[in-house]
């Protein structure tokens, strides 16, 4: 990779330890051809590196729309919140209440609880995401918040506080309701936070399949036996007013995306156009961090000091998302914020770190010392003092 210093006179080019050098062959190369995002026959839809955030391809991604069974992320998300806060625990009993009882969801998925009977956290929780229950779904937020209604406020608080600022819920497991609205964005935020806040919840979600009452019930979502692409979750919906929809995560190699098809024709439709945008990312795209955190980026002169030099890099991993090819052609640039002068502490931000991709900055982080620098001696200082007199 080529490293540039960019101060505020004059360029100079740093070679350091482990960097790529471009060569003159390496910059005359065809870029590598990235065809435009495929069609997706959906009312809305979104393809995110779950690493670094990157939108890949979008379209009507902020269009609000039903949720219908997506809603029961955001219930599962505060079920895995309340597990790892010891609120609840996997061994507590539910007693169902005549609101969570199956027999008040006769048209629509449910995990086929009985009113008065005691039924553990952790299989209610299975009854969500593997079976889509709706009725398990009124009896886990009956059991957190005491009533639906509390839960549902619990709910819109959670999205506001994870930046879901077009989401509004209205009940726990997603039947049509005025109010009752989101966004392919905002459950691809969702499903991030599901899979980095709360994993063990998110483990259950590559369950395929889920007995209860002697009634054994199988994932809707048919990516996870897709042997073709390693996919371990999240969600299916389906209402006659939301279509079909369908939230999945895969992984290839160190790439993690999110999909997020919402309001297609069939079952098919969303695994069909699902799989469309995966395959999309995981070819033409690719998570490359070129820093990680603690690793010397550059040394630099430093003035007044005990020592002459000091390493600079950054506090953070540098993930990125680059079209497939592209590595040769990264750019790493810096920036000091000043002449680097004694006394420095480690840590101390001194500058900018931007990586860039055929002239254009596409990464941007603080540029820290390694290491601390004390004060010279007099004499140092002295000789120091002298030459910057001359320095430009």
């Amino acid at each position: 990779m080529k490293v540039t210093r960019i101060p505020k006179t004059s360029t100079k080019l740093l070679t350091f330890l482990g960097s790529v050098l471009l060569s003159v062959c390496s910059l005359s190369q065809a870029q590598t051809i990235i065809p435009s995002a495929p069609e997706v026959n959906a009312k809305g839809h979104i393809l995110i590196d779950y690493t670094t955030g990157k939108v890949i391809a979008q379209s009507n991604a902020d269009i609000l729309l039903a949720p219908a069974s997506l809603t029961k992320m955001m219930t599962s998300y505060i079920i895995g919140k309340e597990l790892d806060s010891g609120n609840i625990k996997n061994e507590d009993v539910v007693k169902i209440s005549e609101k969570a009882w199956a027999k008040n969801f006769p048209d629509s998925s449910k995990m086929f609880i009985e009113v008065g009977t005691e039924v553990p956290v952790s299989l209610l929780n299975q009854g969500i995401i593997v079976a889509s229950g709706n009725d398990a779904c009124v009896a886990m937020a009956e059991h957190i918040a005491g009533s639906e209604d509390a839960f549902a406020q619990l709910m819109n608080a959670h999205a506001e506080q994870l930046g879901m600022h077009s989401s509004f819920f209205e009940n726990s497991h997603g039947l049509d309701s005025k109010e009752h609205k989101t966004t392919a964005r905002d459950m691809a935020t969702l499903a991030i936070a599901l899979i980095r806040d709360v994993p063990n919840e998110y483990k259950l979600y590559s369950q395929k399949s889920f007995t209860y009452n002697n009634i054994k019930q199988y994932n809707r979502n048919s990516l996870l036996w897709d042997k073709s692409m390693n996919v371990d979750g999240l969600k299916t919906g389906h209402t006659s007013q939301a279509g079909y929809s369908l939230v999945t995560s895969a992984t290839k190699g160190d790439m993690r995306l999110v999909s997020v098809v919402m309001g297609t024709e069939s079952e098919r439709a969303r695994k069909v156009e699902s799989k469309k945008l995966l395959n999309y990312g995981f070819r033409f795209f690719e998570t490359y961090t070129p820093y990680k955190a603690g690793e010397k980026f550059v040394s630099d002169r430093v003035w007044m000091g005990d020592q002459k030099e000091v390493d600079l890099g950054i506090m953070v991993d540098t993930p990125i998302t680059i079209p497939r090819g592209q590595r040769k052609n990264l750019q790493a640039n810096f920036e000091l914020d000043k002449q680097l002068t004694a006394p420095l502490q480690k840590g101390e931000v001194v500058g900018k770190l931007f990586l860039q991709l055929d002239g254009e900055d596409i990464a941007q982080y603080p540029l820290v010392t390694l290491q601390e620098v004390k004060e010279g001696g007099m004499l140092d200082k002295l000789m120091d003092y002298v030459k910057l007199q001359f320095v430009d």
